[in-house]
Order: structure tokens, then C-alpha cells, then sequence
């Protein structure tokens, strides 16, 4: 009896680049609000470096800017829910 495999095809994903390392004109600030939102979930959860696509150094830095941001209001630390 001959058993058959089957092959698995080779997925190549393409390699994640940082943002911020790619450009070197982005700056992370605690005071830029717009961008700092947009690594934040609906909930206001900070987005983790794996779905971010972020270095491990600006990973760091943003959580750091979006908590100084959260501090002097700029951000809320939740959203309001409404029933």
C-alpha cells in the first residue's frame, strides 16, 4: 500500500518593516496625539509589537509616549461604555 503525502506549500510572507526605523522624519511625541491613536485599540488597549509591526526600541518608546499622553489627558486610559 503506498501512502501518499501531500505537499505543503511554502508560504513566504513578506519581512515587517518599523515604521519609524524605515523613516527617519516620524517622530514619536507624547504630545502627538493623532498618531498615538493609531496604535491604540477601540477599547484604548495599546496595540502589541506583533500586530504593529514595530521594533522592540519604538515599541518601548510609544508605550511610554501613549502613557506620559494618558497622564496630561491627552488620551483617555478607557472609553466610555455605553449600555
Amino acid at each position: 500500500m503506498v501512502v501518499k503525502r501531500k505537499r505543503r506549500r511554502r508560504v513566504f510572507r513578506r519581512r515587517r518593516v518599523c515604521r519609524f526605523c524605515a523613516d527617519s522624519s516620524l517622530r514619536i511625541d507624547y504630545k502627538d496625539a493623532k498618531m498615538l491613536r493609531y496604535f491604540l485599540t477601540e477599547r484604548g488597549k495599546i496595540i502589541p509589537r506583533r500586530i504593529s509591526d514595530n521594533c522592540a526600541k519604538h515599541q518601548r518608546e510609544l508605550t511610554l509616549a501613549i502613557k506620559r499622553a494618558r497622564q496630561m489627558a491627552l488620551l483617555p486610559y478607557t472609553v466610555d461604555h455605553s449600555i
